[in-house]
């Protein structure tokens, strides 16, 4: 479980591919405090410790996880926001986050907004997934709240320290990220699907 309130950018290191897995090796500060075994989202995406050294840790995305997500697109020197899991007795800042993944979205547009950005993103409506104006979404990790919702797309405004200290700093039109919808609408969409 996650908050959608990103620590910090991670640096990829390596990449490895093996059958239909990618084992993606990532730079971060906080290495010391890492543990095998433990989950971290990744642009979003909760993936699992499999490796820790001195400089860098290793997670493995599969390959249903890799068609849902961004993951795939990464590359050496790519920056990825980092989120470890949600401590019980801590604040939840952003909104209730699982690390699961629904789709990708691609950015339209970005727009200077005196001080802050406007960012467009459009993406592939499915029953379940739909943003709500004022409602919460995850774009490659971070919780936002949507502003201009309309089916199969939506805006968000990001401040300054959020386009610093994730990666929104690094989109630009076209740019392919990670969404995960608001839980509970997901609950309602698939019970007014059921109805049907």
């Amino acid at each position: 479980m996650f908050s959608g309130i990103i620590e910090e950018i991670g640096i990829v290191q390596n990449i490895q591919r093996e059958g239909g897995n990618v084992h993606l090796s990532v730079s971060c500060s906080f290495i010391n405090e890492l543990k095998i075994d433990q989950s971290m989202a990744h642009n979003g995406v909760c993936l699992t410790v499999v490796d820790l050294q001195p400089k860098h840790y290793v997670v493995t995305a599969i390959d249903e996880t890799l068609r849902k997500s961004n993951l795939g697109l990464l590359t050496v020197g790519s920056e990825v926001n980092l989120e470890r899991s949600m401590k019980l007795d801590g604040r939840l800042d952003g909104h209730i986050v699982q690390g699961h993944v629904d789709q990708t979205a691609r950015c339209m547009k970005v727009e200077p907004a005196d001080g802050s950005w406007i960012y467009t993103f459009e993406y592939e409506p499915h029953p379940g997934m739909l943003t709500v104006e004022k409602g919460s979404i995850t774009v490659n990790g971070v919780s936002l709240t949507v502003v201009n919702s309309k089916r199969g797309g939506f805006q968000v405004a990001i401040i300054p320290y959020t386009h610093e200290h994730t990666n929104f700093h690094t989109f630009k039109e076209g740019t392919i990220v990670n969404l995960e919808f608001d839980i509970i609408g997901k609950y309602v969409g698939q019970y007014m699907e059921a109805l049907k």
